[in-house]
């Protein structure tokens, strides 16, 4: 038992020292990074095809997509307009870590990026243990799941700086309350920002959109 402990201490503090050196690179560069996450379904790829449709023209934005086998996700989102995009294949791992994310950022011109995302692999538990050398982790729930979700995955929601809440649409067609998710979620981290939104009807993605491109010209005028 105590091997296994130092093991993952071990492979926790590489990555963190990895996580570190991007994390340099995009303060130097002044690109803002985002981290997003979620459970599979929830909705991160729409979410992320939204944003692109509607900030292509005004930031430039890079994309690095995880996923255990396929790139489609990396697919939808270039088909969705992204000039800058990368598919990781994990090849089984449950997470991206910072090595997957280094070797990606080597493959664009990040003078020519303002906004970083990357879409990590559709899991709740083990991304929240990985530094990718993001400003901040974004967790992503549908109401199509639970409204215990934070509580259930409380390291992932006390490590992110951000909920979004999607697919508002289908409210009330489960007993899903999107008042006692976001108590649950505050009760874990009462500093998260909530964002409502609706792939579908673009309710809320207005505010998510003018959220993202004040976090970049912030980042830009430090």
């Amino acid at each position: 038992m105590t091997s296994k402990i130092d093991i993952k201490k071990k492979v926790l503090s590489e990555n963190d020292k990895i996580a570190q050196e991007l994390r340099n690179i995009f303060a130097d560069k002044k690109i803002f990074t985002i981290n997003v996450v979620s459970s599979p379904g929830s909705g991160k790829t729409s979410l992320l095809e939204k944003t692109i449709q509607s900030l292509n023209d005004r930031l430039k934005i890079a994309l690095v997509a995880g996923d255990v086998q396929t790139d489609n996700d990396a697919n939808r989102l270039a088909k969705a307009g992204a000039k800058m995009v990368r598919p990781i294949i994990t090849g089984g791992s449950c997470h991206l870590d910072a090595k997957m994310i280094q070797k990606s950022v080597e493959t664009f011109d990040l003078d020519n990026v303002d906004l970083f995302i990357i879409e990590n692999v559709g899991n709740l538990v083990c991304p929240s243990n990985y530094d990718l050398g993001e400003d901040m982790k974004v967790v992503l729930i549908s109401t199509t799941e639970g409204d215990d979700k934070p509580l259930k995955y409380p390291s992932m929601f006390r490590r992110s700086t951000v909920m979004v809440v999607n697919k508002i649409d289908l409210l009330g067609m489960s007993d899903f309350e999107l008042n006692k998710v976001k108590e649950n979620a505050l009760k874990i981290n009462g500093q998260l920002r909530i964002f409502d939104t609706s792939c579908r009807t673009s309710e809320g993605l207005v505010t998510w959109f003018d959220w993202l491109e004040e976090q970049v010209n912030t980042k830009k005028n430090l």
